[in-house]
């Protein structure tokens, strides 16, 4: 098929990548003046020579029939997790994690990459899968999937990446059909876990102010008490539902309670794995004063640079909160701070604006596909970006836990930059195709 150029182009996804990049570029330019005026790294000449191949990336994916992916995408998918077991063993240590291999200087993150092989793979799978007849089957082996995928990240251990995984099977779960309850089974699940392994650290570490109520979780006598009645009641409500069939009271009291049995189990698992002081890392958010010099320190930072720019900023490279390198990561997980010192509230909103520009684009993609794969496919690179989006911008205002994901197409970095053009020229192939279903129709 004759590819038109033109039409292959989604020039306002297009224009929207190339201002956020560009915008990128700038601040990590500027994160790389110190106090005296001094350039001190070369990171800024890095991303730019990442951004245009990740543009002719984007560009040559976009050309690229994306139903082509079905037929060799299992075969991408066992070598991501060869990859994965591969990093765990051998890779490099960076910040506290096994996520890098490569040789010399010259590295790449598996687990990076693995974002677009996973959601090429999921949409592959809700494809194959769209004539069986148990949806609870179907969505059993879609989390298996999911587990072992976000299972070997863990173990690196590298929970921001691993987390982006979660809301791209919800959105892909959500696009296949897959029973609200189900979904909402797991993310009920999911939260009372958290809550269960963080509040009795929270109480400790952060309140200082002991609750009655949490001693459901502090005192063990009483824990396993709550753990082994709910484990009944989960025993009753399933012998109910077998012995009585058409009755639905029985299937909601299993339900409900096994939620809450399954989230104190693994709530206790969470705690063998992480220690208080990594608990504190991620909550430390709800007060970060209680440990300024420490866990806190980052959040503080942010949010005094951020709250520095006013609605105009001080200025392209005249921020002193990057320049003193008080912020950490600054060109990386903080970028959107030194953006928001240097060019204010109406700089951040500009940045807001493209973001849901790209985003509705998407969407809107996504809802005049003809072809499932495209549609699922496309679900799951929407919930990628709307999660590295709400969650890296969350966490430099102090509203969510640090968790080190970086700001697509803004932060400093070869595998995020590529991993959101590559994912751009996917939702532009699937665009381009869409036409061409038209015509045969």
């Amino acid at each position: 098929m004759k590819i038109k150029i033109f039409q292959l182009i989604d020039w306002i996804m297009l224009l929207c990548a190339l201002l956020l990049t560009v915008t990128g570029i700038c601040f990590i330019y500027s994160s790389a003046i110190n106090q005296q005026g001094q350039l001190v790294t070369n990171e800024y000449a890095k991303q730019i020579i990442w951004a245009s191949m990740g543009l002719v990336l984007m560009i040559a994916v976009a050309i690229y029939d994306y139903r082509s992916f079905e037929r060799y995408i299992t075969i991408f998918f066992g070598i991501l997790i060869f990859l994965l077991v591969v990093t765990r063993l051998f890779g490099k240590t960076i910040n506290g994690a096994k996520s890098w291999i490569g040789i010399g200087s010259f590295g790449i993150q598996p687990s990076e990459f693995g974002k677009i092989i996973y959601i090429l793979f999921m949409g592959w799978f809700f494809h194959k899968t769209e004539e069986w007849t148990s949806e609870r089957k179907r969505f059993l082996a879609a989390l298996g999937i999911s587990l072992l995928t976000m299972g070997l990240i863990l173990i690196q251990p590298d929970l921001g990446t691993a987390s982006v995984y979660i809301p791209i099977f919800f959105f892909m779960c959500f696009a296949a059909g897959v029973p609200l309850r189900y979904i909402f089974f797991c993310l009920a699940f999911g939260l009372l876990t958290v809550l269960a392994a963080m509040l009795p650290v929270w109480q400790e570490q952060i309140a200082r102010h002991t609750y009655a109520i949490l001693s459901i979780l502090t005192v063990k006598k009483i824990r396993v008490l709550f753990t082994v009645g709910f484990g009944a009641i989960t025993v009753i409500g399933l012998l109910g539902k077998l012995f009585f069939k058409h009755n639905k009271y029985y299937y909601w009291i299993t339900y409900a309670s096994a939620i809450i049995f399954g989230a104190l189990l693994c709530s206790q698992a969470v705690t063998k794995v992480l220690k208080p002081y990594q608990i504190q890392r991620l909550i430390i958010f709800l007060d970060p004063y209680t440990d300024k010099q420490g866990s806190g320190w980052n959040i503080i930072q942010s949010k005094t640079a951020i709250g520095a720019g006013g609605l105009f900023g001080k200025g392209f490279l005249r921020g002193t909160q990057s320049h003193l390198r008080f912020l950490p990561e600054q060109s990386t997980d903080f970028i959107f701070s030194i953006l928001s010192e240097e060019a204010g509230f109406w700089g951040g909103l500009a940045v807001f604006i493209l973001y849901f520009i790209l985003m509705c684009r998407m969407i809107l993609i996504i809802r005049r596909t003809t072809n499932h794969y495209g549609y699922y496919i496309a679900s799951g690179i929407l919930g990628l970006f709307f999660f590295h989006f709400m969650v890296n911008v969350g966490m430099v205002m102090g509203v969510m836990p640090i968790t080190g994901i970086p700001l697509l197409f803004l932060s400093y970095g070869g595998s995020s930059m590529w991993t959101a053009m590559a994912c751009v020229g996917i939702m532009m192939s699937v665009n381009y195709r869409h036409f061409s279903f038209m015509q045969q129709e």
